[in-house]
């Protein structure tokens, strides 16, 4: 259709078209009923001036018949000469008698004999238009008889002039009045198309803002009164109440009777027949630019939605991310083209890369060839047959060798296709060191029962040959063979302690069960060995609590575990150095906390997990059997209690004069640990206020 519009139509404005639009219409129908009824009046009035001349010759006629009759002239030149002078439009008028001869006439300068030529019968349609030099004149032709008798002719001239001026006349009058109109028509029309293009353009503006984001417009005019003025309405409540924007029935939820809960448009029918749609609906226009008012809204409260669910889900997904990035395990994402979606901390950290160097590369960017062809297999089957996979691997790392567990899932969409891969690995390299470890105890403990065993059965003959070497010694008096015998009895004892110690290991020995006074037990083992340790300047500090209750335990064991402790710190240390032995109460935690700390050469970290193992010793050969933390150990255990060690020794350990040189190595604290009896009152706490440390 806009094809059909010349070019230049399509660069006016909708106002200009429409006011183009109706002034052609107007113009066209005003000018064709201008130009028909112009025709018409001209026509009435033609034929008003032929009746009137048609009548005044009739007349004329009629009564020239008795001056006819009587050759009267003078009343025949009276006559014609009162018609001529009566009616300024009457030309001529002349008289002839049946044989056309001229009887009167109206001619001043002489008569006119081509008049007597033309118009001569009297049958013919009257009258007959005659062009003269004073114009056009109708030619009436009246026929004077008698009965059938002929008695002349009357003819008389009118003017077509006064006629034609009236004709102009009325034209003019109706082109002026046609003009009127249309002209009243545009500026009606130029008031319309003003008032439709000004609610479409207010459309159009509330349009393009839309297009540039403001969502908050409106197209449509406020109403004069709103549904609940009308229906004079109190429901707060209700979402139409005080919504100035939008009219009730595009609202859902109202509580309207007759709504129900319907929605629009499905409440119409019933709102169609409200007071409130009757006194507020509009025309066409109205009802787009509301309609486009409800969409701003609607697209508005929408976006609105959207907007906040979108801040919901990156509130969760940074939630998710902080959770994936803090917990230890490895957690990657794969699409399925195995691309990385997602890195954990943890992973990044593992493999000394950035999360924007992993997302979006696959394992070709990351990992060697063959680790990275040998993944993608291993991963292209799982997405191919969607069979989970739970492995676990080995690397080789410079701080050693790591354990992974790895599980490998595929992830499905919602219509149940394998859209991903999730992986998942935790570093299992301790746990694997606890089942070494586990694995060890447990020969140990086998070792154990072994070594008890052997030594329950060969202490009985280390008894005999010991006492049968005494006994000989006692009657021998050669020197040589006496000192054979003393090397006897020395390796007897020595594989007596040996064997002992095995006992003691196994828990073979016999335990006396008493009131055992810590402090004290520890005071005494001090004084057996603070001599000989001073023969190596090795100084012994002590710090011991005196709130500390005496407990249930085997006294002699206890003091074993103090000497064994002293006997490992002296031979750390060698000479010049200090041993600081500490005993603490911790009532709250109703234990006794003894401490021994050295200024010896330390233990390296390697060994801190070894050392409580049976036979293990960093001592030279013959110096130690290996046996001695092992026995403390097992005796500390069989009291509840638990022993460790640290190297070097926390401060916390050590009191502020604790000698430090150069010359003394970083040392070694074993702590350890007694449980109190139960039935003691060890409400002292810590007389400085602070809580013992383990």
């Amino acid at each position: 259709m806009t094809r059909l519009l010349p070019d230049f139509l399509h660069g006016l404005k909708f106002r200009t078209k429409i006011t183009l639009g109706v002034a052609g219409m107007l113009v066209f129908c005003g000018l064709g009923i201008g130009i028909i009824l112009s025709n018409m009046s001209s026509k009435a009035l033609l034929e008003e001036g032929r009746k009137r001349g048609m009548a005044l010759t009739s007349g004329l006629a009629f009564r020239m018949a008795e001056p006819i009759l009587a050759m009267d002239f003078l009343q025949m030149k009276n006559l014609i000469d009162n018609v001529h002078g009566q009616y300024e439009d009457v030309v001529y008028v002349f008289l002839t008698d049946a044989s056309d001869n001229i009887l009167s006439h109206t001619f001043s300068g002489g008569f006119p004999t081509d008049l007597l030529t033309v118009n001569l019968d009297g049958n013919e349609t009257q009258p007959v238009l005659l062009s003269t030099e004073q114009g056009l004149i109708y030619d009436f032709n009246a026929k004077v008889a008698l009965g059938e008798r002929n008695l002349g002719t009357v003819r008389l001239g009118l003017s077509r002039s006064e006629m034609d001026a009236q004709i102009h006349r009325q034209r003019l009058t109706s082109l002026f009045s046609t003009l009127g109109v249309v002209g009243l028509g545009v500026l009606l029309a130029s008031w319309f198309s003003r008032t439709v293009t000004y609610r479409l353009n207010r459309l159009r503006e509330s349009a393009e803002e839309v297009v540039m984001g403001n969502l908050d417009v409106q197209a449509g005019f406020n109403l004069d009164q709103n549904c609940w003025q009308i229906m004079n309405c109190q429901r707060k409540e209700c979402p139409a109440y005080g919504d100035v924007k939008r009219r009730c029935w595009y609202l859902a939820g109202t509580l309207c009777p007759d709504c129900k809960d319907r929605e629009y448009p499905y409440k119409m029918d019933s709102c169609r027949s409200c007071p409130v749609y009757k006194h507020n609906f509009g025309d066409e226009i109205q009802d787009l630019a509301e309609a486009f008012d409800v969409m701003a809204i609607t697209i508005k409260t929408h976006i609105e939605e959207l907007t906040e669910r979108e801040k919901t889900i990156a509130r969760q997904q940074g939630l998710l991310k902080t959770i994936m990035n803090v917990t230890p395990d490895f957690i990657t994402l794969q699409d399925k083209d195995l691309r990385y979606k997602f890195a954990s901390k943890a992973f990044c950290d593992y493999f000394h890369l950035k999360e924007n160097e992993v997302v979006g590369k696959t394992d070709f960017d990351i990992f060697s060839g063959q680790q990275a062809d040998l993944n993608y297999h291993e991963d292209m089957q799982i997405l191919i047959t969607g069979q989970a996979l739970s492995k676990e691997i080995t690397f080789d790392r410079p701080e050693g060798r790591k354990w992974l567990h790895v599980i490998k899932v595929p992830v499905y969409d919602q219509d149940e296709s394998i859209i991903g891969l999730l992986l998942t690995a935790r570093d299992i390299t301790m746990l694997k060191k606890y089942q070494e470890q586990l694995i060890q105890s447990q020969k140990m403990e086998d070792l154990g029962r072994l070594a008890g065993g052997v030594a329950h059965e060969i202490n009985t003959p280390l008894g005999i040959i010991l006492g049968y070497a005494q006994l000989l010694m006692e009657d021998i008096e050669d020197e040589d063979l006496l000192d054979d015998l003393k090397i006897i009895e020395k390796q007897t004892k020595v594989c007596r302690k040996i064997v002992a110690d095995l006992l003691g290991f196994s828990r073979y020995s016999q335990s006396a069960t008493e009131t055992v006074d810590v402090n004290e037990s520890i005071q005494e083992v001090i004084k057996l060995v603070e001599h000989i340790f001073s023969l190596n300047h090795i100084k012994i500090l002590n710090d011991l609590d005196r709130h500390i209750p005496p407990l249930t335990g085997d006294k002699e064991r206890l003091k074993q575990v103090w000497l064994n402790m002293l006997n490992n710190a002296a031979d750390a240390i060698g000479q010049d150095g200090a041993i600081y032995i500490k005993s603490k109460l911790c009532a709250h935690r109703q234990r006794l906390v003894v401490s021994i700390a050295d200024t010896g050469k330390g233990i390296e970290d390697e060994n801190l997990s070894k050392i409580f193992d049976p036979f293990f010793t960093t001592k030279q050969v013959g110096k130690g059997t290996g046996l001695g933390l092992s026995v403390s150990f097992g005796i500390i255990k069989d009291h509840g209690g638990k022993i460790s060690a640290l190297s070097p020794p926390p401060v916390e350990y050590l009191p502020d004069d604790f000698p430090r040189s150069e010359h003394f190595g970083p040392g070694t604290v074993f702590i350890i640990e007694l449980p109190l009896d139960h039935d003691q009152e060890t409400d002292t706490e810590d007389k400085n206020g602070e809580h013992c440390r383990t």
